[in-house]
């Protein structure tokens, strides 16, 4: 039979053993933890949040398509893109209606090349109609940041870029949802769409102030208007790549004492 002192000391090499594995595996586990983090790590996060709802017909929507794959895919953006600590962002693109019809139209994907951009625009375009109904733009953001708030990145920056024809008119009130939203780190920009049906903010104000006042919001907001038909993706091509190459933090503050709006 082994004497106590050998007991004893067979107890202190399991001890040992087990600690010594034990932080072996939480170093492993750190190091995989770590590995996964950089795996997803990317400059931006940016949701494309494009008006899908009734005042839009299907040619606008397929403009609208358009001019997001056309510009994702410019030699211009991708140089922004290129220029990141990490050189690569994710985007998502989403549409939407009423106050129940949001929908992902191309879930995220890093773009880091040409291909990623093509390959972004080729879902895109090809990806069937869904949102209905109108304009709840705070849904539409709420939407946004819940899938930023689920994916599997990390971004330095958060964006949601909304674009829009029409007024905020139903669901969750947009000043509480864009409130919330920019605690989280997320800006909102917005893309002001004018078309021929001229429609006014709640108030009676011009679209673009509704915009400007109501559902931008965060670090370095702003608005830029495009007419529909003319000028579309140059102005949606500029603003992409502001948002890209903007060093500044996101969200934080909901308004900001100088906010700039483009006129195309």
């Amino acid at each position: 039979m082994l004497g106590e002192h050998s007991v004893n000391q067979t107890k202190a090499l399991w001890i040992l053993a087990v600690f010594v594995l034990s932080t072996a595996f939480l170093a492993l586990a750190a190091l995989g933890g770590s590995s996964a983090r950089a795996a997803g790590a990317v400059d931006l996060e940016l949701v494309f949040a494009a008006d899908g709802s009734g005042s839009i017909d299907d040619d606008e929507l397929r403009l609208q398509r358009d001019g997001y794959a056309t510009a994702l895919a410019d030699p211009r953006v991708l140089d922004a893109i290129a220029s990141g600590v990490h050189g690569r962002i994710v985007v998502a693109y989403i549409e939407w209606g009423g106050p129940t019809s949001q929908h992902t139209i191309v879930d995220w994907m890093p773009i880091a090349s040409a291909a990623d951009a093509r390959a972004f625009g080729t879902a895109l375009r090809a990806a069937p109609r869904a949102a209905r109904g109108y304009n709840s733009i705070s849904e539409a953001i709420a939407y946004s940041a819940a899938m930023i708030r689920t994916n599997d990145y990390e971004g330095a920056r958060k964006v949601i870029d909304v674009s829009g024809d029409g007024p905020q008119i139903g669901g969750r009130s947009l000043d509480f949802i864009r409130d919330l939203t920019v605690s989280e780190g997320i800006t909102i920009n917005a893309l002001v769409v004018a078309n021929r049906g001229g429609y006014r903010g709640p108030r009676g104000e011009p679209l673009e102030d509704h915009y400007r006042y109501d559902v931008i919001g965060g670090i370095g907001a702003f608005v830029v208007v495009a007419n529909q038909t003319r000028g579309f993706t140059d102005t949606l091509l500029g603003k992409m790549i502001r948002e890209i190459v903007d060093a500044a933090p996101t969200g934080r503050r909901v308004h900001v004492a100088h906010t700039e709006s483009t006129t195309e």
